[in-house]
């Protein structure tokens, strides 16, 4: 499967006192480039209908870093959605720099509602939000 790629440059502010992208970073580069991904699906990560709040909060997020990344560099980031559940969508992020992998990222999002400012609560999937997160 090819990934949906989106493509940052790191910023001055972005890096820690040895000149390198700090690690927290990369969640944040991790939900741009799902937003990316979902927004070019015709989806996004949240979103209100008739009342009620829908979106993909996550449950489980994760990354090993293999090489450090600069101030100034580009930064490939491929998404891959890696499984569809019932509830759940698990993405996987390869990080990239000239072509060179210098992390994997992963993140578990469920598909919720909250109706009235209420509790979210998790639901299945619906056929066209799964059609969508399928499609090549």
């Amino acid at each position: 499967m090819t990934p949906f790629v989106h493509t940052r440059r790191v910023e001055f502010g972005e890096t820690d006192m040895a000149g390198i992208m700090h690690f927290s970073n990369y969640f944040r580069y991790m939900e741009a480039a799902e937003t990316a991904f979902l927004r070019a699906r015709g989806l996004t990560v949240s979103w209100a209908d008739a009342g009620v709040q829908y979106g993909f909060p996550r449950v489980s997020v994760a990354c090993d870093y293999t090489r450090p990344v600069k101030f100034e560099d580009l930064v490939d980031i491929g998404v891959i959605v890696e499984k569809i559940g019932t509830k759940s969508v698990q993405y996987r992020f390869e990080f990239r720099r000239d072509g060179v992998e210098i992390a994997v990222g992963r993140i578990t999002a469920v598909f919720c509602r909250s109706i009235q400012h209420g509790p979210f609560e998790s639901m299945a999937l619906p056929a066209d939000i799964r059609a969508k997160l399928e499609s090549p």
